[in-house]
């Protein structure tokens, strides 16, 4: 059954009015809790390469969490190389007491060496060493940002010059174990990179505004289907591309023309009128650029050559996941919504429509005139 509705400012009884706006109220209140970087930045990188006389390892945490632990009102003075060695001291005890390497008691205490700034990351990166061959079974817990509950730590294990182990250790996760000479088999990379996507989704309220842009006006399952298939196929290509290191575009490219995808799905549902639908063709060129975004995280996290294909399927499944969810409560939510009042449904629509071209174009300012995309 269609259900897909033209706006317009047809007066509403008094209950709609109030209904109206508390909606209004909530678009309001959405916006603001968004932050200017719609992306934050709420993972940490723990990276252990196992050889035969030691563990070498790198730990890469973002300013703004470490500002937090070390009670800093201003997270860019870490981004300063003479105030973050000042406080390498304080931050090498913090994480020691954050992670742990082998079993209690099996393996001493890291050496902790150079620290060093991550100006494009805003992070900062320090390296350590512990001088002790490491176990044939070794145990791997990591908690280093428990006040943010949708913190993760991106543990990458190394033998040999490859990466043969992945966890991602969200705030409450348990100990991992590595066992020496082996490697993730497919199972563990499902495991570890469907999740990360749905993950992913979950903490980009841009990609979910520009999804939920893209359904508004609803319109035939069949139709919208089509929508998020085009979106699907959009960003699945640059994805892939940008993963495996063929194509890729620098953040503060991408960031911005993310958010201006934002503001023209949202303008696109105010001006279309009675006029054709578009929103296919918007999925898809705008999916093209939101792709290059999920592969950022990728990116960072590193991809394992042995299970590289199954770690993009998985990765980009687990987008799929968490796009769908949004796409079948959103347009379930309308559907009801629609079936009481059409009326209510296309104010609705417009109201939405307004807060996704405003959060938009206020991610698009912040990105280009004021923290550079950062």
């Amino acid at each position: 059954m269609p259900f897909f509705m033209k706006l317009s400012v047809l007066p509403v009884p008094s209950l709609q009015r109030r209904l109206l706006g508390i909606l209004a109220m909530l678009a309001v209140l959405i916006l603001l809790t968004f932050p200017a970087n719609a992306h934050p930045a709420p993972f940490s990188y723990l990276d252990l390469q196992l050889e035969e006389e030691g563990i070498e390892g790198t730990v890469t945490v973002h300013v703004i969490d470490l500002a937090h632990e070390l009670q800093l009102d201003e997270p860019a003075i870490l981004l300063d190389e003479g105030v973050l060695e000042a406080q390498h001291s304080k931050i090498s005890q913090l994480l020691q007491q954050r992670f742990r390497i082998g079993e209690a008691g099996e393996l001493p205490d890291p050496v902790w060496r150079d620290i060093t700034v991550v100006p494009d990351d805003d992070a900062v990166r320090l390296n350590f060493t512990i001088p002790s061959a490491p176990p044939s079974a070794l145990e791997v817990e990591a908690q280093l940002f428990t006040y943010d509950p949708i913190h993760q730590t991106f543990v990458n294990v190394w033998e040999g010059g490859e990466i043969r182990q992945q966890w991602i250790l969200g705030v409450g996760a348990g100990p991992r174990t590595h066992f020496a000479g082996t490697t993730a088999g497919v199972f563990a990379v499902l495991g570890t990179f469907i999740p990360s996507g749905i993950h992913h989704i979950a903490i980009g309220p841009d990609h979910i505004l520009f999804i939920i842009g893209l359904i508004l006006l609803g319109g035939s399952w069949q139709r919208l289907a089509i929508i998020v298939t085009s979106f699907t196929i959009g960003h699945s290509v640059t994805l892939s591309l940008a993963a495996l290191d063929i194509v890729m575009v620098p953040a503060h490219v991408i960031e911005p023309l993310i958010a201006l995808s934002i503001v023209v799905v949202g303008a696109d549902n105010l001006m279309r009128g009675e006029g054709k639908d578009f929103r296919a063709v918007i999925a898809f060129v705008f999916g093209l650029i939101h792709g290059f975004g999920f592969a950022y995280v990728l990116k960072e996290f590193g991809l394992p050559d042995a299970q590289l294909a199954w770690s993009l399927f998985a990765f980009n499944f687990g987008v799929e996941i968490g796009q769908l969810l949004i796409v079948l409560v959103v347009t379930f939510a309308l559907h009801l919504v629609r079936q009481r009042s059409e009326k209510l449904a296309r104010r609705i629509a417009t109201i939405g429509s307004l807060a996704v071209i405003a959060a938009g174009a206020y991610w698009f300012i912040d990105r280009v005139f004021l923290s550079g995309a950062g």
